[in-house]
């Protein structure tokens, strides 16, 4: 990684969506070959299917990325899939730790891997909602996370895609000092709603980031998505008219869920793989 700007990095993408189709790859993929494209930093990935067949990647490749999927996440607890999916986080663990081990290896976490990841690490407690979370929703950035690079040119609040029916709350503020932890966002403040608000986004350390919200969906392509009569006949069945018009508004406002797109992905990348921008945290 010396000259990153002249050379190809490698990709493992662990794709825990168990088989059902899923716009979150098609976004991943897109968002690759724009930083390529863009960095002149060519990055080629394998695809790794995690709970289908028990994949997971060994630690030759300089970057990980751990999709969100359907599900409850624990409903792999005791199977063989998630022993391995662990084994391969605290190995992980261990060579980003080591004195001896370079380079480093970034890993970013995404909704369902982030509700996984914070039952391995133990920052919280993750429980089912008492209802499904859906749509485009401002998150609140922490105090403390001015410094956080993923965060870099987005506003406070930004907007992001969420949908899920896990999340993750009361966190456990001495096992994140204890790791070195941070929490770096929080969902919207709803004062009419008795409910404590939900972790958005975990620094676990300097090398492994998670965040509840999809930062991969692509505006633009969901909007269309949305739009289908099938799509939209089954969000307005679910959910009501007027969260799938609002939907629709907010995926092509350029300063909501455009900005997002544009922005976590690309910080991600360049700071695992460009000299020139480093974690501050």
């Amino acid at each position: 990684m010396n000259d990153p700007l002249n050379r190809s990095a490698t990709l493992a993408i662990l794709d825990l969506y168990n088989g059902h189709p899923n716009e979150g790859m098609r976004c991943i993929r897109q968002l690759i070959e724009a930083f390529s494209l863009g960095s002149g930093c060519s990055i080629s990935y394998d695809i790794f299917d995690v709970r289908q067949k028990g994949e997971v990647p060994d630690l030759s490749y300089d970057l990980y990325i751990s999709t969100g999927g359907p599900g409850s996440p624990f409903e792999g607890e005791g199977q063989e899939w998630e022993k391995k999916y662990f084994d391969w986080l605290t190995r992980l663990l261990a060579w980003n730790e080591s004195d001896h081990d370079y380079p480093k290896k970034q890993v970013l976490f995404i909704c369902h891997s982030f509700q996984m990841a914070c039952r391995y690490f133990k920052v919280g407690t993750v429980n089912k909602r008492k209802s499904t979370s859906f749509g485009v929703f401002p998150v609140h950035l922490m105090p403390h996370t001015g410094n956080e690079v993923i965060f870099k040119g987005l506003t406070d609040p930004f907007y992001v895609v969420d949908s899920r029916d896990y999340q993750v709350v009361q966190p456990d503020f001495v096992q994140l000092k204890k790791i070195g932890a941070k929490i770096l966002c929080i969902e919207k403040d709803r004062p009419h709603v008795p409910l404590e608000r939900a972790v958005m986004a975990i620094r676990f350390n300097d090398y492994m980031v998670g965040t509840q919200f999809h930062p991969e969906a692509d505006a633009v392509g969901m909007s269309m998505y949305l739009q289908r009569e099938d799509k939209k006949e089954t969000v307005i069945a679910n959910h009501g008219f007027e969260k799938w018009k609002r939907m629709i508004e907010h995926l092509e406002d350029p300063d909501k869920i455009l900005r997002t797109y544009h922005h976590i992905f690309h910080n991600f990348f360049s700071q695992a793989l460009l000299p020139a921008i480093s974690y501050a945290g």
